[in-house]
């Protein structure tokens, strides 16, 4: 029987274009989201540097830019007839058109005087829109970097052993996770839905992984770090909230709704080779390298998606979180529901624990919330919300419907239900990370 060109190439060895191939345009993107370097007296990571740059490039056009972004993004679901899909997604598509209206209303100055005022459309804008309408799609282009070319799956294979015994998924949602962490919760769910649609998750692991892994990307976390001014500290941020979340979720797979759906599946997971797991690590990653596709086809692909994503969310973002930003100011609403989550931050003696639980509790409308409502507080209080802003994970302007509209059996209360649990748990760790990160600072 003729042997087949990898078992072949597995007895050469790795070439040294394959080779390449895995570390330098990984490292390279490590270099982009992780590095700080100093630029015209700023210190920052490469990709933020690059996007104050794009920003200065546009000047004034940067508000027509994302104008055009958020209408591209209103028409798709009407273009591509996706609005008929579900109740969901025809309220969606509403929401967006309204987002439409919202932009034009910032970019104009037309409408109600209140709507106007400083801390309502003219930051929601200026301060989330603009960014996130530059950084995403720039973002996915380095981002290509980073999970195309065999990194994302060497990380996968170590982590396997500790995935089973912490979070009670099978070792493939090693891949599920990092591809959240470092992509987005788009790409994370749609790994996910594919793998339980073949039967190889349960219910019960689909949905751990569904609330527990897919939060937004790492680019996001860049805008949020950017909005509460602690770019300082971006490695800090980074990795205390990448912890802090795993935690969370490793917490809420052991108690109900989550402990309580079903587990079976079709096909589970054959066991590891025990001993191998680094010959395993790196044989997988070398394999991804191989067959990846060029440099150029690889960031073609992922400045696409980083495109499609941006008006995806934008319009959502306009509506959504003027309605939360009205709703915070002119209601009761989040004051009540913020009490919910006091206890959880007062323990830690935290001056400003009536405030950042009301702004943790608006982070159920849109995950920036908690952000722009946080701005000027004090550092420990501004790293707890930016931390919360994430590792919540759960949303209604973007993940909730991801989720639901996928085949993972999740309802909505269901939703809430964790989304509750995540908070409360992320704020009992997200102040003294808060105080951590004041004291060193």
């Amino acid at each position: 029987m003729a042997n087949s060109p990898s078992d072949a190439s597995r007895r050469r060895g790795p070439s040294a274009t394959t080779v390449f191939k895995l570390f330098v345009p990984s490292l390279v993107g490590v270099l982009i989201f992780f590095v700080p370097i100093t630029l015209g007296g700023k210190t920052t990571i490469p990709l933020d540097h690059m996007v104050t740059a794009a920003r200065s490039l546009l000047g004034e056009g940067s508000g027509f830019y994302a104008l055009a972004l958020i209408v591209a993004g209103a028409l798709y679901p009407l273009v591509r007839g996706t609005w008929r899909r579900s109740l969901t997604e025809r309220v969606f598509s509403v929401l967006k058109l309204a987002g439409v209206a919202a932009a034009v209303m910032a970019l104009t100055g037309w409408g109600p005087a209140f709507l106007h005022e400083p801390d309502m459309l003219p930051f929601l804008f200026d301060k989330l829109v603009i960014p996130v309408g530059l950084i995403v799609p720039i973002g996915a282009i380095f981002l290509a970097l980073l999970i195309s070319f065999g990194l994302l799956e060497l990380i996968g294979v170590l982590v396997q052993p500790v995935m089973r015994p912490v979070w009670r998924t099978p070792g493939r949602s090693a891949i599920d996770a990092v591809a959240s962490f470092v992509g987005s919760y788009s790409i994370g769910l749609l790994i996910t839905n594919r793998v339980y649609q073949a039967g190889q998750y349960s219910a019960r692991e689909a949905a751990i992984i569904a609330t527990g892994f897919s939060t937004v990307s790492a680019t996001f976390m860049i805008i949020v770090a950017k909005t509460l001014e602690l770019m300082a500290f971006w490695n800090l941020y980074f990795w205390l909230t990448l912890v802090i979340t795993f935690v969370v979720t490793a917490i809420t797979v052991r108690i109900p709704p989550l402990s309580s759906m079903d587990d079976s599946k079709r096909d589970g997971e054959p066991e590891a080779v025990p001993g191998r797991r680094l010959a395993t690590a790196w044989r997988t990653g070398l394999e991804v390298a191989e067959r990846a596709p060029s440099l150029p086809s690889s960031v073609a692909l992922n400045f696409r998606e980083g495109l499609l994503m941006a008006i995806s969310i934008l319009p959502s973002i306009m509506s959504v979180g003027l309605a939360g930003l009205l709703l915070a100011k002119y209601t009761p609403l989040f004051e009540w529901l913020g009490w919910a989550f006091y206890p959880f931050v007062a323990v830690w003696g935290l001056d400003e624990a009536a405030a950042l639980a009301q702004a943790s509790a608006a982070g159920l409308a849109e995950m920036f919330l908690p952000a722009l409502l946080m701005g000027d507080a004090g550092l420990a209080a501004r790293f707890a919300a930016g931390v919360v802003s994430v590792s919540a994970v759960l949303f209604f302007s973007a993940s909730i419907p991801c989720i639901l509209s996928t085949s993972i059996p999740l309802s909505v209360g269901r939703i809430v239900v964790v989304w509750f649990l995540r908070v409360a748990l992320s704020l009992l760790l997200a102040v003294p990370a808060g105080y951590l990160v004041q004291a060193l600072a």
